[in-house]
């Protein structure tokens, strides 16, 4: 059995801070450039 279940429009993400460090762009990114686009975060740290 297959069920389709959407999440649009369920949950709204925050914009992102100011001043965060942005890493292969030339300018801090905004929710609404990126809405409708798949995107992969990529949290890590240096030990």
């Amino acid at each position: 059995m297959t069920t389709s279940r959407s999440f649009a429009g369920q949950v709204a993400a925050p914009e992102f801070p100011d001043g965060l460090e942005w890493v292969n762009t030339d300018r801090p990114l905004t929710m609404e450039e990126l809405k409708g686009k798949i995107v992969i975060l990529d949290f890590w740290t240096y030990c």
